[in-house]
């Protein structure tokens, strides 16, 4: 399928065809705990659609853009792997896994992010602008020239992450610190 404006279908029902949808736009659709697996979306607009808890076995998302989604509890480490490319704009991703997926250059922006597992994630180069990084895991992850310096309430181990290049800001800096249990004032 191509080039189609798919608008307010509920997929938790009846499953979406199987297949490649390029260059199309979904708004409004529920695909929360649908089975999308083995679905290519290649430069897709996603939005206000609501994935939450969506299977996505082999899926493949490439050039695909989300905007003001639901995507609870995702595991992208499912995911089709290969030309996996993706930006968030807007969107509640909380407690979502992106276990050892290549995320470089990705753009989260007004995202929620809460009690997210970037564990041994390749972050390079992305950017999290207005985040909220709440409780997100970051275990052996590559964070080199990541931009943190729009997102708060996260907590980043130094000594396990590689951070080589980021960027961060006062005050949610204090978050590569937590460990230590130090007391932090300004003067």
């Amino acid at each position: 399928m191509e080039q189609q404006i798919i608008k307010g279908e509920d997929f938790t029902e009846s499953r979406l065809e199987q297949g490649d949808y390029e260059l199309c736009a979904f708004n409004g659709c529920d695909f929360s705990s649908s089975d999308l697996s083995g679905i290519n979306f290649l430069d897709c607009t996603f939005t206000t659609c609501n994935f939450s808890n969506a299977i996505l076995k082999n899926t493949l998302f490439q050039d695909s853009t989300f905007k003001e989604c639901k995507m609870l509890g995702l595991h992208f480490e499912n995911c089709n792997q290969l030309g996996l490319t993706v930006s968030f704009e807007n969107c509640q991703l909380d407690h979502a896994s992106f276990y050892q997926v290549r995320l470089s250059r990705t753009i989260f922006k007004d995202t929620k992010l809460q009690g997210v597992d970037f564990t041994q994630s390749d972050l390079r180069n992305c950017k999290f602008e207005q985040c909220d990084l709440l409780q997100a895991t970051f275990e052996n992850s590559n964070l080199e020239r990541a931009d943190f310096r729009e997102a708060c309430n996260y907590t980043i181990d130094p000594e396990i992450n590689r951070i080589n290049g980021a960027l961060f800001a006062l005050p949610s800096v204090v978050g590569l610190l937590s460990k230590y249990d130090i007391k932090i004032e300004t003067v």
